[in-house]
């Protein structure tokens, strides 16, 4: 299909992070947007005030003007997170309207531009959002459609002309990055994820697999240093590998200053010194290193890059300072693997060595939990204090033996606790805090401000 002759988009979950990026692409472009959420949000009230008609309930009559135009305009596009059962869903699929996932549709605007896709079990967000970033502080006309709310820009989509470079962050979700036709890739890691979706490792990493030989033969593929599979002598792609200290395109001479991350880097035949990150983490120098190849690949100019570096604000609940005191210090954070969280507390560690840190972890889906319950134990030993909380379910139903409980008994550590969501402030008011941090990607978020609100009634702020 042609996007242009469709005039009429209906956004089934518009309120989901890669959904409302993609309505705001649509939007901006002329096209009369609709969309459909079980729930209302500020993201989709913000949607609202932008010109889109969002409605909240699972109804035809929601949107009545669809049933007066001729089906051939109106595009319907819906989120795996929509239930089967989904009135709206099922009267466009048996009623001759084109129905497409959201991947299938941000597939056909990567194929009539210069893409610039960004994947990986973990780091593909801020990865996408540093390049998207840095293209844009360069001069580039770049569209960017991204997993996360970009501080710079308070926005999970960077608008450009309809016919510039497009940034894409690549969800190896469902298997959507699978649509995607990019020109220029970083992997930023393949650790198995999503095996609900997958079944096993094999089937995951020939998901990468696949997704890295749709890469354009006149692109280039940038690979982390630790990516063992899949296998990529198969490429006929040219190949670089990126990390801290060696690669083909490297970061180093790492070093803190005044609570910012300060490297050097060489790679592209560039070189360039002291560039400053204000965004915390080793991780986080990484994923600058990806996002420099990438930029170089394309022809930035590379003080224009070390510019762009210096003025990113990161990404929200990636290491989101919500208190920065003497007294305390507050991040919230959207780790929930248990890589992730190794690297949060590693980094949070680096920057404040004096100060005790206490995680409040939730666990997000029973099928993670049960994939990676070992893992999860050995990272959360690495805390000072430990607080969890019960697991998310997202899409999931419970699953027998898997819990808070069963984990928390496997982490090997003295000062541990285990907690409901609405005990979590009492508890805190009880422990001795300097350092706390906020780690989850289910709705841990929206115990962030009453945490604040606790620390401000407290007179630490």
């Amino acid at each position: 299909m042609k996007l242009e002759e469709v005039k009429h988009i209906i956004f089934l979950g518009i309120g989901g992070i890669g959904m409302s990026a993609l309505a705001r692409w649509f939007n901006a472009n002329g096209f009369e947007v609709y969309g459909y959420d079980k729930t209302k949000t500020s993201l989709t009230q913000t949607l609202a005030n932008e010109g889109m008609k969002v409605f909240y309930e699972d109804t035809m009559q929601a949107i009545p003007k669809v049933f007066e135009t001729p089906k051939e305009d109106v595009l319907v596009v819906y989120t795996p997170a929509i239930p089967k059962d989904s009135i709206l869903l099922n009267f466009f699929m048996n009623d001759s309207f084109q129905v497409m996932k959201r991947s299938e549709v941000l597939g056909l605007i990567t194929k009539s531009n210069t893409t610039i896709a960004v994947a990986g079990t973990h780091g593909k967000t801020t990865t996408s959002c540093m390049t998207a970033h840095i293209l844009k502080s360069c001069g580039f006309e770049v569209s960017a459609f991204l997993g996360g709310i970009a501080a710079n820009y308070n926005s999970n989509l960077i608008l450009g002309e309809r016919n510039g470079l497009v940034v894409v962050e690549a969800d190896e979700y469902d298997r959507s990055f699978l649509r995607l036709s990019p020109d220029f890739v970083a992997v930023t890691n393949v650790e198995p994820d999503h095996l609900d979706i997958y079944h096993d490792e094999v089937q995951f990493y020939a998901a990468f697999d696949e997704f890295l030989q749709k890469t354009s033969s006149q692109g280039k593929v940038f690979l982390n240093n630790s990516i063992e599979k899949p296998d990529v002598t198969s490429l006929k792609v040219d190949t670089a590998r990126y990390g801290l200290s060696k690669g083909d395109c490297f970061s180093t001479n790492i070093r803190i200053q005044d609570g910012s991350f300060v490297f050097d880097f060489e790679g592209q035949g560039k070189a360039i010194k002291d560039i400053i990150l204000h965004v915390p983490g080793y991780h986080n120098v990484e994923n600058a290193t990806a996002a420099i190849a990438l930029s170089l690949a394309v022809n930035a100019d590379a003080e224009a890059i070390k510019e762009a570096l210096a003025s990113f604000k990161g990404v929200k609940r990636r290491f989101e300072y919500k208190l920065k005191t003497e007294d305390i210090v507050l991040i919230d954070d959207y780790a929930h693997h248990p890589s992730e969280i190794k690297a949060f507390i590693k980094s949070a560690k680096a920057l404040y060595p004096k100060k005790p840190l206490t995680v409040v972890f939730q666990p997000h889906l029973f099928s993670r939990t049960q994939d990676f319950m070992l893992e999860f134990a050995t990272a959360l030993a690495e805390a000072d204090q430990l607080v969890l909380l019960d697991i998310y379910p997202a899409r999931e139903l419970p699953i027998e033996g898997v819990s808070s409980a069963a984990l928390l008994a496997l982490i090997k550590h003295e000062n541990k606790r285990l907690v409901k969501k609405e005990e979590l402030v009492e508890t805190l008011k009880s422990m001795d805090l300097s350092l706390l941090a906020m780690l989850g990607a289910g709705d841990i978020d929206t115990l962030v401000e009453p945490v604040k609100e606790m620390f401000v009634e407290r007179k630490y702020v």
